[in-house]
């Protein structure tokens, strides 16, 4: 399997980035295509005993920074490593894209490259989301802000199937965020999505409330983008505020010390299942085509484990099957 990897994706590319998919490549067994500046991305390579690996470079003289008009940049920036990476996507080279760049960049790069998935109305960013069960899959959570109604069923239908296959959740729950649990409540769009989520052969359990999200109520959870990328910017600032909170706790005394020693261990499994790092990145849904994104702040570990889920999402046939319900989907709908 052969993965293309944006080099010049992290913040602090391309250390990480290479580093990371160095290692992806050695412990997942899979080809790794850099895409970046070669001049920066060789000597990063030099570093690394790459002896039994099938590692090369493909040369991509732009970069589309963070702070930069994501569509503009997508547009004029025709060298750039995402534009060079998804091309290959788009042409069969490879098998996967991996970026951990400018979100934006990356949603418009696919879609102006890629493009949707026939059938699909908008593509959707997704969340691995910590609860107390174990996971959900979280979407949209920024790149619709303005939803309708049936790109919210879309999602559902996006995320179950990735639920299922790559995430390994067998006849996954799904679940629409709103602020009360009885049908009927919600704004209009959560209101109208609602029957059509009921109607659809998934496994609807109905609204889902904030304290529900992380009580493990649903597998996969929908909203529109907008709401999507609060929840989950606030979910992390409270994790960071308490982890700070207990930390200052701690070191607040010689007996709170002690006790934090002892109590290290179970701390470190707390923040291993918070950690970010340990999903690597998420999918891109409704583009035609395997693209897995992450932080910009992610390090090698999260690297590896982001072109882990790119070959996971592959091995498992996840876009032909997105492609495969929603056709079914929309054949239902129009024989209606």
């Amino acid at each position: 399997m052969k993965i293309a990897v944006d080099a010049m994706g992290s913040d602090s590319h391309p250390q990480p980035d290479v580093e990371g998919a160095v290692w992806a490549a050695r412990e997942h067994d899979v080809k790794i295509i850099f895409v970046g500046k070669q001049n920066i991305v060789e000597p990063e390579l030099a570093k690394h005993d790459l002896s039994g690996l099938d590692i090369s470079l493909v040369h991509a003289s732009e970069v589309i920074e963070m702070k930069e008009h994501p569509a503009a940049a997508a547009k004029s920036k025709k060298d750039s490593s995402m534009v060079v990476g998804m091309r290959m996507l788009k042409k069969g080279d490879v098998d996967a894209f991996v970026s951990v760049g400018n979100s934006g960049g990356v949603l418009a790069v696919a879609l102006l490259y890629l493009g949707r998935i026939k059938g699909v109305k908008r593509p959707a960013l997704s969340a691995v989301f910590p609860t107390r069960k174990g996971n959900c899959f979280l979407l949209d959570v920024g790149a619709n802000t303005d939803c309708k109604p049936m790109y919210l069923l879309q999602f559902a239908i996006m995320g179950s199937v990735y639920a299922e296959r790559v995430l390994g959740i067998t006849n996954p729950r799904v679940a629409i965020v709103s602020n009360g649990e009885e049908e009927g409540k919600g704004n209009t769009l959560v209101q109208e999505t609602y029957p059509l989520l009921k109607a659809s052969g998934l496994n609807f359990v109905g609204n889902a409330e904030g304290k529900d999200i992380a009580a493990g109520f649903a597998d996969v959870i929908v909203t529109d983008g907008f709401t999507g990328n609060v929840v989950v910017k606030f979910a992390e600032g409270v994790a960071g505020f308490i982890f700070d909170l207990i930390k200052e706790g701690i070191l607040s005394s010689p007996v709170t010390k002690l006790g934090g020693l002892l109590a290290q261990p179970a701390f470190m499994q707390i923040k291993k299942r918070l950690d970010y790092r340990e999903y690597g990145g998420v999918p891109l849904l409704g583009v035609d085509g395997t693209v897995i994104m992450g932080h910009g702040r992610s390090d090698s570990l999260a690297i590896k484990n982001a072109i882990r889920a790119a070959k996971q999402a592959v091995e498992k046939g996840t876009i032909d099957a997105i492609r495969d319900v929603i056709a079914q989907s929309l054949a239902a709908s129009s024989a209606v």
